[in-house]
């Protein structure tokens, strides 16, 4: 394959699923031979290790104006086949700079989350502006056919403008197989991965794990935020905070999925579900509300069970069922490997070929 120049833009390589998600994208596309530029408004070290060494790094000038025109220079230096920006706010900047550039018709913008989920005053004119971004801009993507359908519903974007890849999301290396047997024979443990805030509403899944059946289960919950005090309190009013720990962050969320019988996810909303993917390569049932991407994901009684958002005794029976009965690993493992990360940069390849085939703008 001829090599390409592209550029991914990002406000940073900050510590959020889709900075991730950004990096590794940009770094897959370094493996395969591409020229790859990564772009950002300011330095932060939580990926960089992740984007490795054969990217080239920039950082923009403070500001949003300087950022952009600064964006809008080095897109008519280098000149990339194809620029890609990924959040609200990194599409907006994009979409004016590739315009400033004019390279429009090469720009290649990307949603990870719901509206709900961008309150930053820019990142909501962004959102609110995603029906003109997608007219200007060469293709827009999400990566959830949920997103998807929203940015439709909601910004009357039309849906042919836009296109589903889901991120890639499975671990690398990939967990080793896992038996039936050796999944049966793990202690009653549920685990949960997320920040503790709103959105992610654990205070549902503490009550849902109150009324199981399984009483001598236990609870473990990855993850820190501004609700930690409330939920700690939630779980001593429920009786089970002896059953249940919240030790904060960990980096290794790997070591406690490898220890579990099931995954449990109680958001109100998710755009994708990275750790769903994660849950499934490493065999667990996995129980999620239909909060979006997670239903997407878990599209299987194979996989595990869809609830609906906030009920509490449905989702305490299905996470009873899933430790009692937590099943064969392996058709789990195998719908993970439907987001590797070669599987998402094939996606994007195609779509890369499609914008370079129709770009006016020279490369």
């Amino acid at each position: 394959m001829t090599q390409r120049r592209l550029l991914f833009y990002t406000h940073a390589l900050v510590g959020g699923g889709a900075e991730r998600v950004w990096a590794r994208l940009a770094a897959g596309f370094a493996a395969r031979g591409d020229e790859v530029d990564f772009v950002v408004d300011f330095e932060a070290q939580e990926n960089l290790a992740v984007l490795g060494g054969e990217a080239r790094l920039s950082v923009l000038p403070k500001g949003h104006a300087a950022a952009t025109a600064a964006l809008a220079r080095i897109l008519r230096a280098r000149r990339p086949d194809a620029s890609l920006s990924a959040i609200s706010v990194s599409n907006l900047k994009h979409a004016v700079a590739a315009t400033l550039a004019g390279r429009r018709d090469r720009a290649i913008i990307s949603y990870h989350g719901f509206y709900e989920s961008e309150p930053e005053r820019l990142s909501n004119i962004g959102y609110r502006l995603t029906r003109p971004l997608s007219r200007v801009v060469a293709a827009t993507v999400a990566v959830s056919d949920s997103l998807r359908r929203d940015l439709v519903a909601r910004f009357a974007v039309a849906p042919e403008r836009v296109t589903t890849i889901p991120n890639p999301a499975a671990p690398d290396p990939f967990p080793a197989p896992l038996s039936p047997a050796a999944l049966a024979l793990r202690k009653k443990l549920v685990v949960a991965i997320g920040r503790l805030a709103p959105d992610k509403n654990v205070g549902v899944l503490l009550q849902a794990f109150a009324r199981l059946r399984n009483a001598d289960a236990q609870l473990l919950i990855l993850g820190d935020g501004p609700e930690r005090a409330w939920l700690e309190a939630k779980a001593r009013d429920l009786g089970i905070d002896a059953r249940v720990a919240m030790p904060g962050f960990s980096a290794d969320t790997g070591a406690a999925l490898d220890r579990a019988r099931c995954f449990a996810l109680s958001s109100r909303r998710e755009s994708f579900g990275l750790v769903c993917v994660e849950a499934l390569a490493h065999g667990l049932p996995c129980v999620v509300a239909n909060c979006g991407g997670p239903a997407e994901i878990v599209n299987s009684p194979a996989f595990g069970a869809v609830v609906a958002v906030d009920a509490v005794d449905e989702l305490a029976q299905a996470i009873d069922v899933a430790l009692d009965a937590p099943g064969d690993p392996a058709a789990r493992q195998a719908r993970a490997r439907d987001f590797t990360l070669d599987a998402a940069l094939d996606r994007y390849d195609r779509l890369i070929e499609r914008v370079m085939t129709h770009a006016r703008s020279p490369s």
